[in-house]
């Protein structure tokens, strides 16, 4: 549940919302939190939550003694009406179960604030990469229906790749194929769950944008990253 850090809700009617995958290397994360630092994104409030460990520490994007003792937590939101970005940091694991209900608490946040799309930043086991992974750029996307329109030309302007399927279960053979992100946490639930709300008609967005279904997803992966632990 958002709860925001003043009386009143911002809003993220038409908003992107920028969010990590808690993954390996803490990838995603660490992009995240660049984002806010560089753009100077102002905290809206948090994301109320029982599924994640629980912590707290000093600002992390502290700029004077003044704002050095302000605490974080470990769910926080941050804004930039001027580029319409919205973004969803998270500084905890995911405790044992509660992934999937903290993905449907999320999506449906995502969907009653209107927000137009969503972008997950994450990442992968490296010793994963096939062959041709291996000699080709070392990023992949994941794009719901509703992005590929809008989004895919400028994504392949950059020579990335979408995500190749490979065997569900590696160790059988004859293993039907599917989309496999080794360490990607909750990457693939967020892709299934967006998969799953599609909906075989285009819904107006007041004039503003046009998606299929409650709401957009894009994931980008880097897959050229080579474990610490």
């Amino acid at each position: 549940m958002f709860v925001p850090s003043g009386e009143s809700v911002s809003d993220l009617a038409g908003f992107t919302l920028l969010m990590p995958a808690v993954s390996v290397g803490n990838v995603g994360q660490l992009a995240i939190d660049l984002i806010i630092s560089t753009l100077n994104m102002s905290k809206i409030g948090y994301f109320y939550t029982d599924c994640l460990v629980p912590m707290v520490g000093n600002n992390p994007y502290a700029t004077s003694e003044e704002n050095s003792t302000e605490l974080s937590i470990n769910a926080e939101v941050y804004s930039l009406p001027s580029k319409k970005l919205v973004a969803l940091q998270l500084r905890s694991i995911f405790i044992k179960y509660k992934s999937k209900p903290f993905c449907e608490k999320l999506l449906s946040w995502v969907k009653s604030s209107n927000c137009a799309q969503v972008v997950v930043l994450s990442s992968s086991h490296s010793y994963h990469r096939n062959d041709l992974q291996l000699r080709s750029t070392p990023f992949r996307y994941l794009l719901t229906p509703s992005m590929q329109k809008s989004v895919q030309n400028k994504i392949k302007s950059l020579n990335w790749e979408e995500m190749e399927k490979s065997p569900c279960v590696p160790e059988i053979r004859d293993s039907e194929f599917c989309i496999r992100i080794p360490g990607g946490g909750i990457t693939k639930t967020l892709y299934d769950e967006g998969y799953s709300v599609m909906t075989p008609q285009h819904l107006p967005c007041h004039g503003k944008c046009q998606v299929l279904g409650d709401y957009s997803l894009a994931v980008v992966i880097p897959l050229r990253f080579f474990d610490l632990f």
